[in-house]
């Protein structure tokens, strides 16, 4: 046989194979998950905020959680996204072509995108004693924004950077500045990416735990203020699965099932609305 024939195949081997260990591990989580959760997920469950000995495995639910997950990483996602936005459009935008203070930009990106949740809740906590916050909702949106920015800013750099730059010049041709150029002509371009990265960063965000444990806090209450505890899924889910009680770990499997199915909606929604929204784009 051809050798580049063989190498073809072979590579081709290794594909279907990586493959098929992801959506098999992914099957495996999502049967797990599923198969535990369902017997304790309830409708009381997500209705209710945990009353007195809930973690005892007594009476309540998860209310205070869920609410508290979509109050934390809703008003992180939009504070990652007004600083992403205009941080992508400088360096794509204004600063010249193989500008070193883009590159800068991106290799610190990088970075920033690789570094452990845990690190950036010790760096959230910094700036509460510096601030002189207490944990509280606002101190947990924060750390979740910084852990964010990274991750939202990239994956739209990498949008930005396929759209043709003859729309740019065209638009340059057409007596546009830089900043109409910037949000009137490249952003409505990109309207699908951004989508997309949104929800890249949302889906962090709301599934982290690490960066929350300093910050946030907890509380069986749903948050009232900014400068209140909050409560999150992914923290409801580590407190459960620590209590030495079978019904309570069943719980646990019960708030994963719907942080799952949170993500799930959210990123199916994402889809449809890109998709609609792709008719704008020139191709």
């Amino acid at each position: 046989m051809d050798k580049r024939k063989l190498e073809e195949n072979f590579f081709v081997f290794l594909m279907i194979c990586s493959g098929l260990i992801i959506l098999g591990t992914l099957g495996l989580i999502l049967v797990k998950i599923i198969a535990e959760g369902a017997r304790h997920l309830s409708f009381t469950m997500i209705t209710q905020p945990p009353k007195s000995g809930y973690y005892l495995g007594k009476e309540g639910g998860i209310l205070n959680a869920i609410l508290g997950s979509f109050y934390l990483t809703g008003g992180a996602t939009v504070l990652a996204l007004l600083l992403s936005l205009p941080i992508v459009l400088y360096i794509n935008v204004y600063s010249r072509s193989g500008s070193r203070l883009a590159y800068l930009v991106r290799f610190s990106l990088d970075v920033l995108w690789g570094i452990p949740s845990i690190v950036y809740g010790a760096f959230g906590f910094t700036i509460m004693l510096i601030l002189g916050l207490k944990a509280s909702l606002l101190a947990g949106m924060i750390t979740v924004t910084f852990l964010m920015l990274p991750i939202m800013a990239r994956a739209m750099d990498e949008v930005v950077r396929m759209v043709p730059r003859e729309l740019a010049e065209a638009s340059y041709a057409l007596g546009a500045t830089r900043a109409e150029t910037a949000f009137k002509v490249i952003t409505r371009q990109v309207v699908p990416g951004i989508s997309t990265a949104v929800l890249i960063a949302f889906g962090r965000g709301i599934g982290d735990a690490a960066s929350l444990i300093f910050t946030a806090g907890f509380t069986d209450s749903v948050p009232t203020s900014l400068f209140t505890p909050v409560a999150t899924l992914p923290l409801a889910i580590f407190f459960q699965f620590g209590v030495p009680i079978p019904e309570v770990q069943g719980r646990a499997y019960a708030s994963a099932l719907v942080l799952t199915l949170v993500i799930l909606v959210i990123s199916v929604t994402a889809r449809l609305i890109a998709g609609k929204l792709n008719r704008n784009v020139v191709k």
